[in-house]
């Protein structure tokens, strides 16, 4: 089976294939949304950049082999924005392609939310927000102590960083060292209840994290080159003692202009005309 390394060919590719490969999960995001009637598109927009640069840029996995156990870990915190996640473990043969067309259907294991009962490369339930930091821990220490050097990865939504249980795993994670942690905030600046420091401030993000104990970074998250960099970067640090946060600036609803003007498409459906606009923009897109 094919290991993904941290050395695959020139840095221009690479950044060219995972960008390639966030347009195709968001135009999949759009096919599985048209099955369901109802999705997450705006949601799934904004984190395209860091799934693809995680899943073919950085993470440990072997192709076809969901449950390898010396692979990286992924957690999604944001598990309602999954539609975008499930054509990238497609993509890897951890299930059929064709399994998604069912999306949402009776019988499906394909749900809105992720199930880790049910889909081969999900690591980890999500429903109500806030847990996916506290497991991801767990599931860090847990590989360190036996003896694994993987890296357990959680991606946040920045509305989730209003539950109570993200600071209290972020205090946790530090006072034990869980180098083998990295936590990315999907900072979109919107929420369903609407912009993010108006229902309750959360900002300054990086000096609460570093109060915290974790070493933080801020990034442009649409941005893959920088995206890759900085993760490739504190992966390969292995004299670090601490977990490390990205801050990933992003757009709610990227790659769709009239998605990215209207935080309203949090959820929702669309049209048989938005919905031709929305692929062609994609498909069109430098």
């Amino acid at each position: 089976m094919t290991v993904v390394k941290h050395d695959p060919p020139g840095l221009a590719d690479l950044v060219g294939t995972i960008t390639e490969r966030a347009r195709f999960a968001r135009l999949e995001t759009v096919r599985l949304i048209s099955i369901a009637k109802t999705g997450h598109y705006a949601s799934g927009f904004s984190c395209a950049e860091i799934l693809a640069t995680l899943y073919y840029g950085v993470m440990r996995l072997r192709r076809g082999e969901p449950d390898w156990p010396a692979r990286d870990r992924f957690l999604f915190g944001k598990g309602h924005a999954a539609a975008t996640l499930y054509p990238i473990l497609a993509d890897w043969g951890f299930f059929d392609a064709a399994e998604l067309d069912g999306y949402t259907r009776l019988g499906s294991a394909f749900g809105d939310h992720p199930d880790m009962t049910r889909i081969p490369g999900i690591d980890f339930s999500s429903g109500s927000l806030g847990h996916a930091l506290s497991t991801g821990t767990g599931i860090a220490m847990g590989a360190r102590m036996q003896g694994h050097d993987s890296t357990v990865f959680v991606l946040l939504g920045d509305g989730e960083l209003h539950e109570g249980q993200i600071w209290e795993a972020a205090l946790g994670a530090a006072h034990h060292n869980v180098s083998n942690l990295v936590a990315i905030v999907d900072r979109n600046d919107h929420s369903l209840d609407g912009r993010i420091d108006t229902v309750t401030r959360i900002e300054p993000l990086e000096d609460k994290w570093r109060a915290f104990g974790w070493e933080a970074h801020r990034v442009d998250g649409h941005d893959v080159e920088a995206l890759l960099t900085l993760l490739r970067t504190i992966t390969g640090d292995k004299t670090r003692t601490t977990p490390a946060v990205i801050i990933a600036d992003t757009v709610k609803g990227k790659g769709i202009s009239y998605m990215e003007a209207e935080f309203g498409w949090h959820l929702g459906w669309l049209a048989e005309q938005d919905e031709r606009n929305a692929l062609e923009e994609l498909r069109t897109a430098r």
